[in-house]
């Protein structure tokens, strides 16, 4: 998903208050970078919060927001993105994160996906392990993705999964199945799975546990 896919997504949807406001907030904020801090958390009262149809995961307010940062000139774009993640709510938090990998700022970010990651907000937990946490070392995100199990986010939700899913992460995915079968509890499906891909290729996985839902 890139900035013109956000504006097309944003232009079609239903249901958008202020139709006229987010041009007129992308010419302010490339004129005038300041106002950023003013415009950021007014976009969900301006474009709305629902989902985008023309955008599966985004919200309008999430890409208006993601918008108003790529209007910022480059030098700019970080300084404001830590800004409307450390002073933001929980939804301009997301929309931060979520508009990271749009954004010409290299890995400058990564601390505000060290801090979503440390969070209990699933929303947010969420957002950390998209297209950018490419940026995290490799520690770091398998941590983030056992996370995702312990708290019942989707593996669907992580950039690259397979692509970077190694035997450290099948050790610990292994180790929490036995844990969590030991107690008497499920290991939900997708972690079974990828525990599968690991390690046997198909079939049962390596801990032997069956069951598919989280308890």
């Amino acid at each position: 998903m890139d900035p013109d896919d956000l504006r097309a997504a944003l232009a079609d949807a239903p249901g958008v208050p202020d139709p006229g406001w987010l041009d007129e907030a992308l010419a302010r904020v490339a004129a005038e970078p300041d106002a950023v801090g003013r415009l950021f958390p007014a976009a969900g009262r301006h474009c709305g919060r629902g989902p985008l149809p023309a955008a599966p995961g985004w919200h309008a307010d999430e890409a208006a927001r993601a918008l108003l940062l790529c209007a910022l000139p480059a030098d700019r774009a970080a300084t404001e993105a830590e800004a409307g993640y450390r002073y933001g709510d929980a939804d301009e938090k997301r929309a931060v994160l979520k508009a990271l990998p749009l954004l010409p700022i290299g890995a400058q970010a990564v601390p505000l996906l060290h801090d979503a990651i440390r969070t209990n907000d699933t929303r947010l937990v969420a957002a950390a392990l998209g297209p950018y946490a490419r940026h995290l070392d490799q520690p770091t995100w398998r941590q983030a993705v056992l996370k995702c199990v312990f708290m019942g986010v989707p593996l669907s939700v992580v950039d690259g999964l397979d692509e970077r899913a190694d035997a450290e992460v099948a050790t610990m995915l292994g180790g929490l199945t036995e844990e969590r079968r030991a107690a008497g509890r499920d290991t939900a499906a997708d972690a079974l799975a990828l525990l599968d891909r690991l390690t046997t290729g198909g079939g049962t996985t390596a801990a032997g546990n069956t069951r598919t839902t989280e308890a």
